[in-house]
């Protein structure tokens, strides 16, 4: 580009840079928005959240709201912890064989309550 051309250009953004603010000073939802930008653009940041850091305290308070629940699901974890003996167990192994051989059995006594 020649100067004299890089001129022009800068002047001719300099005219629309005044009359968009002319139009903008003539409307005031327009100010409020452009004064808005720069939030909403922080906002669509997609590493807004991770600079956003929740403190330790407020962590800690979260955790004691749900005290209850925690211990109940603990409890529950030992429950099915202790009884996982069974569900290990042969009978419950052999229980897919056996949910076949069902099938097979109420087929022939649906076919006896027909005739």
């Amino acid at each position: 580009m020649t100067p004299s051309l890089s001129f022009q250009a800068a002047d001719g953004l300099v005219k629309v840079q005044v009359a968009l603010g002319n139009i903008a000073s003539k409307r005031e939802r327009i100010k409020i928005l452009y004064k808005k930008i720069p939030d909403l653009i922080k906002y669509l940041d997609p590493q807004y959240i991770d600079r956003m850091a929740v403190p330790d305290a407020m962590k800690l308070q979260f955790i004691l709201a749900k005290k209850q629940f925690i211990l109940s699901q603990v409890a529950l974890l030992e429950q099915a912890n202790n009884l996982q003996p069974f569900l290990d167990s042969a009978y419950i192994k052999a229980a897919p064989d056996h949910a076949a051989k069902l099938q097979r059995l109420a087929q022939i006594h649906i076919q006896q309550q027909v005739e």
